[in-house]
């Protein structure tokens, strides 16, 4: 066959998965503040992930004050509000892996350490205990064979479906990029606009079900102007 007549054949039909979050122990608990800074210094690298993203899985009634749970921590059990609002303007995306997002959480207690005159304590019930998450995923049956069903599919998916394809996926991949990006791109590479646009979305500071509102009104908007595929 003449080889300017082959075509790559088209990528595998993009395959939803859904997620839930099994914590784990990592057997490492902070009463003080210098007892958070030192199991900081040595938690696996997961638990630092855990403790930025893992919140949005977890079902909440109200709006959390903080956008991490060290900062949480910070603000209701050592009552030391301004630690809280330095950890909890520390933004995981500016970083380009998970040991510089230690490093800069670290940096900001000992800082902090070097501050106070005395060790900031919790209470004997609220210590802080270092989790870690193993991620159970499972598959929803549910396929797309062309980029612009996305429009009609994101509507109807998890928001265990939304964290593990839009947010899990950027440690998986190599691009570090999300699910949709990668497929989209492997089948209709000319998507230069529809990826920019996918990556303006910042998941960090919205919940999953507005995270996903957003995702189904770019894809709506973006195939219904005709963009090619």
């Amino acid at each position: 066959m003449d080889p300017d007549h082959t075509h790559s054949p088209p990528p595998s039909p993009f395959a939803a998965r859904d997620c839930a979050l099994i914590s784990l122990a990592t057997g490492l608990a902070a009463e003080n503040l210098r007892e958070f800074r030192d199991a900081l210094l040595k938690v696996h690298e997961g638990s630092i992930y855990h403790h930025f993203w893992g919140r949005l899985l977890h079902a909440r009634f109200d709006e959390p004050e903080y956008l991490n749970d060290f900062a949480s921590w910070a603000y209701h059990a050592l009552h030391e509000k301004a630690l809280a609002e330095r950890l909890s303007l520390i933004y995981p995306g500016d970083h380009p892996d998970l040991e510089s997002l230690r490093h800069e959480v670290v940096e900001i207690v000992e800082q902090r350490l070097d501050e106070s005159e005395q060790v900031p304590w919790a209470k004997a019930d609220q210590l802080f205990y270092f989790v870690r998450a193993r991620l159970v995923v499972f598959d929803t049956g549910i396929r797309v064979s062309e980029p612009r069903e996305l429009a009609e599919v994101i509507p109807r998916l998890s928001t265990g479906s939304v964290y593990y394809h839009f947010i899990d996926a950027r440690r998986r991949t190599s691009e570090g990029c999300d699910d949709f990006t990668a497929w989209i791109c492997a089948h209709s590479p000319d998507c230069p606009g529809l990826r920019d646009k996918l990556a303006a979305i910042d998941p960090y500071f919205s919940s999953l079900k507005e995270t996903r509102r957003r995702l189904g009104e770019l894809f709506n908007a973006y195939y219904r102007e005709g963009a090619t595929r």
